[in-house]
């Protein structure tokens, strides 16, 4: 008999009650190290005080208005978040893959709008994912995802990620954009290099295509700087977001420059909930946290010493880790033994990882740790790894 909650999820057989800061704690009263945080979505942990009260203050003003009304902390995060990155204009979503959607949405109508009704296809990477809608499968690359549900959207052409002789031969007159995540998350903690974004912004640029990054799971701070385009200097022509956007609180945003979204104008798209009152206070406050001066060279730094243990640690247990990957706090080891009988191991000894493809385990703390935190959680590893070298 199918379950009353329908059974997509292959879920781990523990149910929590409440959190703290970075831990989680049980129903069966255990406490545990949440480097998970919702798959990089608690970015600042759980019941994070500045989080709490001002949800509890906008709850009782006000839930829901729709998108027929002025919604002034919709407008005010829209200016912050264009005040600290490329873009010009914001739409607020729901969730990460309505905010791809509707980038997708925004690219195309943009090349229609200019007389390019031919320039519909979205190169895209390899092992990339960009979310579990229909379009968004299409857009992904991983093909148990899209398994049984029917014609694939069409426009999408894959490349190997980090390959430019690739991209440039997929690229001509049909391409409306380039969709790319400039740190692959689910794909396996996969860092696009410097000079592979600064080529992609290039490739984009002669081939009058738009270049999307995808940063719904290394954006909002993850890599030590607000956006992980940052880091090469190389600017989109539209970004989406989500997961820590919110810090557990559901919405969605697609960040484009003027031009990008020179097609878009009253009725071309739209969202029943995307950027209710609620998530924008409290993705607001998520910012207010975010560009306190100083939060973020403290997540590079911690991001430093976190890897540069966890190197040490996969150097004396070879037979368990094989690598140490990622930026920041968007960590990724690469196994020797299974990611999952790591993941199991870590968590029966108190440590919340998440698995990726290509045999990773992803270590998203989040981003309210200090060192002893990260201690806390190499001690784990140390003598998890030590267990399975002696098994």
């Amino acid at each position: 008999m199918v379950t009353t909650v329908m059974p997509t999820y292959g879920r781990i057989d523990i149910a929590f009650e409440r959190g703290e800061g970075p831990y989680l704690y049980s129903t069966e009263g255990r406490r545990f190290l949440d480097f998970a945080s919702g798959i990089a979505t608690n970015s600042l942990g759980h019941a994070h005080p500045h989080l709490v009260e001002t949800l509890k203050q906008q709850s009782e003003k006000l839930w829901h208005v729709s998108n027929l009304y002025e919604v002034p902390e919709q407008k005010r995060l829209a200016d912050r978040l264009v005040a600290n990155s490329f873009a010009d204009t914001v739409f607020f979503a729901n969730s990460g893959a309505e905010a791809n959607e509707g980038a997708l949405k925004i690219a195309r109508k943009y090349q229609w709008e200019r007389g390019a009704k031919e320039r519909q296809e979205i190169v895209c990477c390899t092992s990339a994912f960009h979310g579990r809608t229909l379009t968004t499968l299409s857009a992904g690359d991983n093909e148990t995802y899209r398994t049984g549900f029917g014609p694939r959207p069409e426009g999408f052409r894959h490349v190997a990620f980090g390959n430019m002789n690739e991209m440039r031969e997929a690229m001509g007159p049909k391409t409306a954009a380039i969709l790319v995540e400039p740190i692959q998350g689910e794909g396996g903690i996969n860092t696009a290099d410097v000079e592979y974004l600064k080529a992609l912004r290039q490739a984009a640029d002669e081939f009058d295509a738009l270049l999307i990054f995808d940063e719904i799971q290394c954006g909002m701070g993850r890599t030590g700087k607000l956006w992980a385009y940052e880091w090469a200097g190389v600017e989109p022509d539209i970004m989406t977001l989500a997961k820590g956007l919110g810090g557990g609180f559901p919405v969605g945003a697609i960040l484009a420059s003027e031009k990008a979204a020179s097609g878009m104008a009253p009725g071309t798209h739209g969202s029943t909930f995307g950027g209710n009152p609620l998530a924008m206070a409290v993705a607001n406050a998520v910012l207010d946290v975010l560009l306190e001066p100083g939060l973020l060279d403290r997540v590079a730094k911690l991001g430093d010493i976190f890897r540069t243990r966890l190197v040490e640690i996969a150097a004396r247990h070879p037979k368990v880790i094989a690598e140490v990957k990622g930026k920041g706090l968007m960590i990724g080891l690469s196994c020797v033994v299974t990611n999952a009988d790591l993941q199991g191991k870590l968590r029966e000894a108190g440590l919340l990882t998440v698995g990726a493809a290509g045999n990773v385990l992803r270590i998203l703390p989040p981003l309210i740790i200090d060192e002893s935190h990260v201690a806390e959680a190499c001690d784990i590893i140390e003598k998890v790894c030590a267990g399975m070298d002696a098994g």
